[in-house]
């Protein structure tokens, strides 16, 4: 598929208030439409519900450079803007990798790769067991995390028992190893949608499909 290049978001300016983790900016600018999008117009969790238990739960499995997902935090009012302008220091809440104890809004401590899918897979059959089936699971990790073998234990295991459970995948073609058939190959008995990752109508879409374990794929473009 043809990938565009990303537009000026208008959440650019809520960006460039962060600084000191540049190195992880090309990873935040390719998480910031699917973010955007999955707050502005889909899940259902805003700052007046973020204790409601029967909240929609997202998780930021790629917890590298996480400034895409503080500036969507902050657009929606979950946390000051001021905050975006002291990422790291010493009395911060915004550190480089996300913090469930200190940041609004937040569900999972994340940052160490791989982990995140199977925090997904357990939060979806808690939520089961304590009755809210209309409760939606999403989390997003990059495409190089699908090296990580953990991965794999919880794509087999949400396939097997048909988890009502949304991974997002940010492919900009970092993956060191690759996968014959590519992203979706990985993901069996998933149903997938493959989408331009800068097109919010797309992206919509695709996030809303429900029922058995879904797959998105977000492509972006690669520097």
């Amino acid at each position: 598929m043809t990938v565009i290049a990303a537009p000026r978001h208008p959440l650019h300016h809520l960006l460039s208030r962060i600084t000191g983790d540049e190195k992880h900016a090309p990873s935040a600018h390719s998480t910031l439409d699917v973010l955007w999008v999955l707050y502005d117009r889909v899940l259902r969790n805003t700052p007046e519900t973020v204790d409601e238990p029967d909240r929609d739960r997202f998780l930021l499995s790629k917890g590298h450079g996480p400034a895409a997902y503080y500036a969507v935090l902050a657009a929606k009012g979950f946390i000051p803007e001021e905050w975006l302008d002291d990422l790291g220091g010493w009395d911060s809440r915004l550190g480089h990798h996300p913090d469930r104890v200190l940041i609004p809004g937040v569900e999972v401590g994340t940052g160490s790769l791989g982990h995140g899918l199977g925090l997904a897979v357990g939060t979806v059959l808690g939520l089961r067991a304590q009755g809210f089936l209309d409760t939606r699971t999403f989390v997003l990790l990059g495409d190089a995390e699908l090296d990580e073998g953990s991965n794999h234990e919880a794509i087999a295991y949400a396939a097997a028992v048909r988890l009502p459970l949304t991974a997002i995948v940010i492919d900009n073609q970092s993956s060191t190893h690759g996968w014959p058939g590519g992203i979706p190959a990985r993901f069996p008995g998933w149903s997938v949608s493959v989408v331009n990752g800068r097109d919010h109508d797309e992206i919509e879409r695709a996030l809303r499909i429900t029922g058995r374990p879904h797959l998105v794929v977000a492509a972006v473009e690669t520097k």
